[in-house]
């Protein structure tokens, strides 16, 4: 297994993610850490700063579980849709402002769905606002030893102020382990099932490489494809944190490379743990949308192995240099560094069959699928009202037409007699 994950990874050696014509080479951070104790078995710009996308939404849920540790709220606790919160864009639920759910049923519609409007709902209702719930996260992100975040939304849209990095979420990963253990199944559900819609999660990796458990993907254009990941082997858990990928299928790819990696290595007395990684030098997070998201495709979306990708045959030249491969050092084990071209024409086994989990809006199931017999109700009256109304108005415009012909007719006899 050794060789063969060696063999596949020293072929691939490069800085990953050499932006075109940038002053200076910017690496795609990667990082894998042995959870029980700490230690770094790899590491590629860890520290520097990276736009989390939706992996901001493990924060939103330490954030959670902590103020239900704590006891101010239970996991019971309703919170309701505000305008605001039916307003973000997708990824989404739709829900209607005024739609109460649970904050259990929350957290797994974002951890699963990575619904922005639910994410917005927590932050409101447990933080009293946005601000407030920022405010909180950063509190609590200091407190736990992250060092390089800036938190200032629940959900990780864009917002050019809101920087972490993979080291940052190695150390989340742990306290979301260490401080909740009762909460693991939360972070590898393999689908919800609302109604009678079942959403995947958008973790490729689940019930496709063996041993995965968790635990977020995130995806904007600026930030490229990131994932925060777990995977169980004989007992031993590793955390891998990949960022900055051109989709979500080569994302996936690599996290499994790495997996493979780590579980290959010893944890030993001389490896650097997370809290002895020097700080970077870089000052801001590049912007990967030039490269990521290019105009002249369609638009990558973060829905796992079936996920659009910027990159393959074709690829554009900036495109190719942000990936590209550059000649190996032999002294530094820069593997992790898997370039396009490498990944192109790869997959990972097919998903095991999903079982989803069944989530509701209200305080309990009967309220919930009440609620929906009720909208669905609501939306067809509103279809039929519709059709109500645009049979009555292509009558009136018949009548009038009719009207006018008849007047027209009236007139050309007046004028002939």
């Amino acid at each position: 297994m050794v060789n063969r994950v060696w063999g596949r990874l020293i072929g691939s050696l490069t800085a990953l993610g050499l932006m075109a014509g940038a002053a200076s080479a910017v690496t795609a951070p990667i990082l894998v850490v042995d959870a029980e104790s700490g230690k770094v078995l790899y590491s590629q710009g860890a520290t520097d700063p990276w736009y989390p996308a939706s992996i901001t939404k493990l924060m939103t849920t330490y954030v959670a579980l902590d103020m239900v540790r704590q006891g101010k709220v239970s996991l019971d606790t309703l919170l309701t849709v505000s305008p605001a919160a039916a307003a973000e864009p997708p990824s989404k639920m739709g829900f209607k402002p005024g739609t109460q759910i649970t904050l259990d049923n929350a957290l797994k519609i974002i951890m699963v769905k990575s619904a922005n409007d639910v994410s917005w709902a927590i932050g409101e209702g447990l933080g009293g606002s946005v601000e407030g719930f920022a405010d909180m996260m950063n509190e609590t992100a200091h407190r736990i030893g992250m060092r390089e975040s800036r938190w200032y939304n629940p959900n990780g849209l864009p917002e050019p102020r809101q920087w972490t990095s993979a080291r940052d979420m190695a150390v989340l990963a742990r306290a979301l382990m260490r401080d909740f253990p009762n909460q693991q199944n939360l972070f590898s559900i393999s689908a919800i099932q609302f109604g009678k819609s079942v959403m995947a999660n958008h973790n490729g990796l689940l019930g496709r490489y063996p041993g995965a458990d968790g635990m977020k993907t995130g995806f904007i254009c600026s930030g490229g494809f990131n994932v925060v990941a777990t995977a169980t082997r004989g007992g031993r858990r590793i955390i891998t944190v990949v960022m900055g990928q051109p989709s979500a299928r080569e994302r996936d790819i690599k996290a499994a490379d790495l997996f493979d990696y780590g579980f290959g290595q010893s944890a030993g007395w001389t490896a650097p743990t997370l809290e002895s990684l020097p700080p970077s030098n870089v000052a801001a997070p590049p912007d990967l949308r030039p490269y990521i998201c290019d105009k002249r495709k369609p638009m990558p979306v973060d829905e796992g192995p079936g996920a659009l990708t910027a990159s393959g045959p074709g690829a554009s030249s900036a495109t190719t240099q942000l990936l590209g491969s550059a000649t190996p050092d032999a002294t530094n084990l820069a593997f992790a560094a898997l370039s396009s071209a490498n990944v192109r024409g790869r997959t990972l086994p097919p998903r095991a069959p999903l079982q989803p989990i069944p989530v509701w809006i209200g305080s309990s199931p009967t309220e919930g699928a009440m609620a929906l017999a009720r909208e669905e109700q609501e939306a067809q009256a509103s279809k039929q009202a519709a059709r109500q109304a645009a049979l009555e108005a292509a009558q009136r415009k018949r009548a009038e037409a009719k009207a006018t012909k008849d007047a027209a007719r009236e007139a050309a006899k007046q004028a002939a007699s």
